[in-house]
């Protein structure tokens, strides 16, 4: 199983005798997992249910629910409002007199106010049911085409995290190499720095440099930083193989690979070290903005 995006979108359309709708669900990404949904005021009883079909498959993200509907011509009933059309003939006939004006045409007058009223058939309770269920029945499609087009997208990820993982270990193990080096080349960088401030009399005794070295290279000592920052991308590599949302697990792993490669830049004592973990920084970071997506 590939990772899964927090980014989708999903459109799924449906009928049922002459009425028509579609269901529109768009996902970003968020912290936890926030729906908000827009539909006909008619509908509005359907969000629970359909709150817990979200749940059930998404764990992660922001999002949008709506629901376009198109009420099929037979289930409304037109009437004429004969009253409201003999009071505007009567009206027009008073006028005709007063104003010179061609004749009314009738569809002139049927498109007046309150000369047509329209309202919806009442319907057997069986009737609403079998719409809600076919409407649940379309909404489930939509839901799982977002999970696919939430999983495409995470599969598109899960490469770029691997290939990032794999830089980050490569520098890793260059900053090893560069670290064992790091004792003797203090050892002779102090000697010297005494050879040239100091006087053959000097009073510093061999222990109190010894003493002076170990200091120095304790300071300096970035083994653990390596070993945590292979064992991190040990976890990332798990994780992103992994069947469940892992998103949260990937945030804050990616603090641990910052947190690591920061006290590695403030602990080097040598230039390419400092490169190395500004390298590093730069990787860490590109790794966390792909992490911002992942569910």
């Amino acid at each position: 199983m590939t990772l899964s995006s927090m980014t989708g979108f999903a459109r799924e359309e449906g009928t049922w005798k002459d009425d028509h709708w579609a269901w529109e669900l768009r996902s970003v990404n968020s912290k936890n997992l926030d729906i908000r949904a827009r539909m006909p005021g008619a509908f509005e009883g359907l969000e629970a249910d359909l709150r817990a079909m979200i749940s059930k498959v998404i764990k992660r993200g922001s999002l949008q629910v709506g629901l376009h509907f198109h009420r099929g011509e037979t289930a409304t009933e037109i009437s004429i409002n004969r009253q409201a059309v003999n009071r505007l003939l009567t009206a027009m006939e008073d006028l005709r007199g007063e104003i010179e004006a061609a004749p009314v045409a009738l569809e002139g007058l049927l498109g007046l106010k309150g000369v047509i009223d329209t309202k919806e058939i009442e319907e057997p309770g069986e009737e609403k049911e079998a719409r809600l269920s076919e409407l649940k029945a379309s909404f489930a499609r939509a839901l799982e085409k977002l999970k696919d087009s939430r999983d495409r997208e995470g599969a598109k990820l899960e490469p770029l995290l691997m290939e990032q993982v794999a830089r980050i270990e490569v520098l890793s193990a260059e900053a090893r190499q560069i670290a064992q080096t790091v004792p003797a080349t203090l050892q002779a960088k102090l000697h010297k720095q005494l050879d040239e401030l100091l006087s053959e009399a000097s009073s510093v005794s061999e222990d109190r440099l010894a003493q002076e070295i170990a200091f120095l290279v304790t300071k300096s000592d970035i083994r653990e930083e390596i070993d945590r920052l292979d064992a991190h991308c040990a976890t990332a590599r798990e994780l992103l193989t992994s069947s469940q949302p892992v998103g949260r697990k990937l945030d804050f792993l990616t603090q641990e690979f910052n947190r690591e490669s920061n006290t590695l830049c403030s602990k080097s004592p040598d230039v390419e070290l400092t490169r190395i973990g500004l390298e590093l920084k730069t990787v860490v970071d590109q790794f966390r903005e792909q992490v911002q997506n992942i569910e």
